[in-house]
């Protein structure tokens, strides 16, 4: 049986996360120092991985995070479809205890299953699922990329995963990111599956 490794990984740190402020689809920051070693550390653990195709989101901090692989020439796609949740007005902001307190009900909504709900401005975790499927879709149709980087967005990512393995998006939570994690899946043309959990072990070894 054949099988697609899929390798996802959030992207490297930006000056936005570390100060706070919150990014969405709408900022496009890249990544800061911090993350570009970030970056050069993924590459230096994984360079070795024969990878067919690297996707992206359409934001800068997705590209810079795989530039290493995109140097080499492998083949990359861009997809709206992996871009963050938009937050709305809140996006270019520091957080407010007022926001703070908007944010974490909205929250509270998508874990009672409200996930239609949203901040002003912004999506919903259902729309940016129902974006999601046609990406979704296109991982299902090629089975001639049997390896890819997937290079996306905190928020989204724990949407792709609820879909990918069927979760009900009231439980995205359960799916833990950080900065230049990854998640490795595969995909045995039926089902996916996780072998690899918010793994970071490439980020505490030298670049």
């Amino acid at each position: 049986m054949s099988v697609k490794k899929i390798y996802l990984i959030r992207h490297g740190q930006t000056d936005y996360n570390l100060r706070g402020i919150v990014q969405g689809s709408g900022v496009d920051a890249p990544l800061n120092e911090a993350g570009r070693r970030q970056a050069a550390r993924f590459f230096a653990a994984y360079q070795h991985v024969p990878f067919d195709k690297v996707y992206t989101s359409l934001l800068q901090r997705t590209h810079q995070s795989v530039e290493g692989f995109l140097h080499r020439g492998l083949p990359h796609e861009q997809h709206a479809g992996l871009n963050e949740i938009s937050w709305g007005r809140r996006e270019g902001t520091r957080i407010t205890p007022e926001e703070d307190e908007e944010y974490h009900s909205v929250l509270q909504q998508w874990r009672a299953g409200h996930t239609s709900a949203r901040l002003e401005g912004g999506e919903s975790p259902d729309e940016v699922a129902a974006r999601q499927r046609p990406f979704i879709d296109l991982l299902r149709s090629r089975p001639e990329e049997k390896t890819v980087l997937i290079c996306m967005h905190g928020r989204a990512m724990r949407v792709l995963l609820c879909q990918l393995l069927g979760y009900p998006l009231r439980l995205m939570d359960s799916f833990e990111h950080h900065n230049l994690c990854l998640y490795k899946l595969h995909y045995t043309g039926s089902m996916f599956s996780v072998k690899s959990f918010l793994d970071m072990r490439h980020l505490h070894e030298a670049a």
